[in-house]
């Protein structure tokens, strides 16, 4: 008996063996290159194969050819076989089949997944109960409006800001019967498919008012692409809903305000999933231009206001009344709850410029402010109480936010009866992620680039980079190693080979990569000059680096360190003290600092090494003195100034790679990026920000030391400074209570510092540092003269 099923098992793996092959000749375009992605998982893509019908078979090759990567080295090949064999059956046995061409049904009937939810078989399941809602209906308009209509009460399913996340699989959504809009287009989606309805997953990433991204749905009608929100249906009418006037106001010139449709086919575009921008790409259409045509645009002179009331952290629906300064009413009519999408209000025209009241059950609450087309007074949201409203930063921007506008308890503290249009603590995390999740839809591609194209140009200079990565991707994000290389006053030639050497300078025999892990970039100066790595190009060139790196490679802006052998050394020194705040740790080998000092260097992990007979400039007698001087500012400053000397006796200037402890000291880091205290002294090449301090124009030799104690800044000495602008977060202070700050003898400010978007945006966009994102700021007068001692 264990003779035949062993031959059974054998004749069945040759039959499979000898299929693959048979078929590799006239295999669709693409799906050998797939196969070989697929890595080790690839036995399963060609066992699919294998099992696949010859009816099945050229569609389950386009299939494979247009699979994200990460599914090529997942998905299994008995689901995938069996997932496309019903979407054809349910594709072939439509009464619509005849207007569902072979394209349409491999980009919108045959993909087993909409974006980035869980894989699973859900076709079976959802067939049998959108096979009941179809009926005999021989439309196509007609069945997914059916199923829209009908699905809902059967499956359970419910909208849900409280959902577990935004990219819930169909049985994910049903289990918990609460879903976002993403999860309930998702099953939509899937419910059409599973009955052979061609439909497509579409979203905005963020609102042309900064309220946040949506999802809904695309069917095929027989001659065009219609759509409907999920569990939002219409009757049996097709294209209308809530969304239909602001999608018309939508403008993909800023691709975060575009509107995608989700497509299998090539394409250039990427579909830009702001509850998750690391997950498996899916590709994606431009439809903007569509939606535009649907609405008429709000008429000249008007505004479209939108109301929101609140009680016990919950939208509530409830009877408003707005009207004018002079008691006429404007309009009247009754809020959303929770039942609806979070970006779903009550909304109506008023003039431009109007003073608008809106009253509530009769004037139970009542909230006041002048309609501009500015969307911090665009939107009125009430609350019962002086709990922080839920809003809608975002249904599914990681995760449903606080509203960034004003309440109707805002109002109660500004004066004149308007709201103050600062944020709540809770609303401010929530942007934060909101606006980072769209700069990065916004930048990556451009980021990826230039990365792609070898060179970085910033401020007139071109810097060529090489780049290696190493190890697995920690969870907060991948390191990131800046190497420069010596040089420098010598001929190309020269200095060509310098940069040959530093890119694997750090690579240990039999082990790789020293510090284990991180991205390794030797980047080749864009001069041959003396002062290779100090010169303003250099600040400029790094800082782009850095932001490309953060958006392609998911590196961790607080694990970002910099090193340099020899005239890269002298990078290092000049380097760190005025980039400081970039950076975790820098480590200086074999180099000479010039004229630069160690002042800035107080809150960074800074390494010196050098050899013990390298006389050349001094730089072991300069090492050593730098060493007893970052000793003392340590001594002076308790838990300023973390240093690693070491001078390496009877090495010279090549130190046999002993300094690559440094490297492994540095690792062992993170950046102090809201520090206690700051020491900022500016060099010849100045920066307007430091740390959590910008100036509006900053000069070479001032110098000013502030510190911070709950919610007190003190401004402890300054020199050559007339005003200094402080940016604050709710971890730094309280920024509900007043925040004071001072000089050891004069209070500048006492009082409080709102939170604002501008500030956010402005923060985000001078460097593209998802952490260096402050909601706060103020600006303090210096008077005009000032102790400053020597650090």
């Amino acid at each position: 008996m264990h003779q035949i099923v062993r031959c059974v098992v054998l004749a069945l793996f040759t039959i499979t063996a000898m299929t693959v092959p048979a078929h590799a000749e006239s295999m669709t375009p693409g799906c050998g290159k797939a196969l070989e992605l697929a890595g080790p998982n690839r036995v399963e893509l060609e066992s699919a194969l294998a099992q696949a019908s010859p009816a099945l078979r050229p569609h389950l090759e386009w299939l494979i050819a247009h699979m994200p990567e990460a599914d090529l080295r997942t998905v299994k090949g008995g689901f995938l076989v069996l997932d496309a064999q019903q979407a054809l059956d349910a594709w072939q046995s439509s009464p619509w089949r005849a207007q569902v061409s072979e394209d349409l049904f491999r980009d919108a009937i045959l993909p087993y997944a909409c974006v980035d939810e869980t894989r699973e078989p859900w076709r079976e399941r959802l067939r049998a109960i959108a096979l009941q809602l179809v009926g005999d209906r021989t439309s196509l308009a007609a069945a997914a409006t059916a199923v829209n209509r009908g699905l809902w009460p059967v499956v359970k399913v419910q909208y849900s800001t409280k959902r577990r996340k935004a990219n819930q699989s169909p049985s994910e959504s049903m289990e918990t019967g609460l879903a976002s809009c993403t999860g309930l287009s998702i099953l939509l989606v899937d419910a059409c498919r599973s009955v052979g309805i061609p439909a497509r997953f579409v979203g905005v990433p963020m609102w042309m008012d900064g309220s946040g991204n949506h999802s809904w749905v695309e069917v095929w009608d027989g001659s065009a692409w219609r759509f409907t929100g999920a569990a939002e249906a219409t009757g049996e009418s097709l294209d209308q809903g809530w969304f239909t006037a602001r999608a018309a106001e939508q403008s993909s010139d800023d691709p975060q305000h575009g509107i995608y449709a989700v497509t299998w086919q090539d394409s250039p575009l990427a579909f830009p999933m702001v509850w998750n921008a690391a997950g498996p790409v899916s590709r994606a259409r431009d439809v903007t231009g569509r939606y535009r045509t649907l609405s008429t645009a709000v008429p000249a002179g008007q505004v479209r206001v939108y109301i929101t009331v609140v009680r016990d952290e919950q939208r509530t629906a409830e009877p408003v009344v707005v009207s004018d300064a002079h008691g006429r009413e404007l309009g009247r009519g009754t809020t959303k709850d929770e039942r609806f999408d979070a970006n779903d209000h009550f909304s109506l025209l008023v003039p431009e410029g109007t003073a608008v009241l809106v009253s509530v059950n009769g004037g139970e609450a009542t909230m006041s402010m002048t309609a501009t087309k500015d969307p911090t007074t665009a939107h009125f949201v009430l609350k019962s109480s002086a709990l922080p409203a839920p809003g809608a930063v975002g249904d599914d921007a990681q995760g449903a936010a606080d509203d960034p506008r004003p309440s109707a308890d805002d109002s109660k503290r500004s004066a004149g009866g308007t709201a103050d249009k600062s944020l709540t603590k809770a609303a401010a995390e929530k942007l934060k992620r909101s606006l980072w999740s769209a700069y990065a839809s916004k930048n990556k591609k451009a980021a990826k680039a230039e990365l792609e194209s070898g060179a970085l140009q910033a401020d007139g200079a071109t810097m060529p980079i090489w780049f290696a990565i190493h190890g697995a991707k920690p969870k907060g994000g991948r390191s990131l190693w800046i190497s420069m290389h010596g040089g420098g006053g010598a001929p190309k030639e020269v200095n060509d080979q310098q940069w040959e050497n530093q890119k694997h300078l750090y690579d240990m025999p039999g082990k790789g990569f020293v510090a284990g892990e991180g991205v390794y970039v030797a980047p080749r100066a864009p001069t041959d000059t003396w002062n290779l790595w100090h010169q303003s190009h250099i600040d400029a060139l790094f800082a782009k680096l850095i932001r490309d790196m953060i958006l392609v490679h998911d590196v961790n802006p607080d694990r970002v360190y910099i090193t340099g052998y020899s005239a890269g050394g002298d990078g290092t020194y000049q380097l760190a003290p005025r980039m400081a705040d970039w950076f975790a740790g820098a480590g200086m080998m074999a180099g000479h600092p010039n004229e630069t000092q160690p002042d800035g260097l107080r809150n960074l992990a800074f390494t010196l090494h050098v050899g013990g007979d390298d006389g050349n400039f001094n730089r072991n007698g300069i090492a050593r003195e730098w060493s007893t001087r970052l000793d003392e500012l340590a001594a002076k400053d308790p838990g300023g100034y973390p240093h690693f000397v070491k001078v390496h006796e009877g090495k010279g200037h090549w130190m046999d790679r002993e300094d690559a402890e440094g490297i492994v000291w540095m690792s062992e880091h993170t950046r102090v990026d809201r520090p206690t205290k700051i020491v900022w002294l500016q060099d010849d090449v100045t920066h307007d920000r430091f740390y959590w301090l910008k100036v509006s124009a900053p000069k070479q030799g001032s110098r000013v030391v502030v510190t911070r104690t709950g919610n007190t800044i003190t401004i402890e000495s300054w020199r050559d400074l007339s005003e200094l602008t402080i940016r604050l977060d709710d971890t730094m202070v309280d920024l509900d209570e007043p925040v004071v700050v001072r000089t050891p003898t004069t209070v500048l400010h006492d009082g409080p510092v709102a939170r604002s978007r501008k500030v956010m945006e402005t923060t985000l966009a001078e460097r593209g540092d998802p952490t260096g994102i402050y909601p706060a700021e103020l600006t303090v007068t210096l008077p005009a003269t000032t102790s400053d001692p020597a650090p």
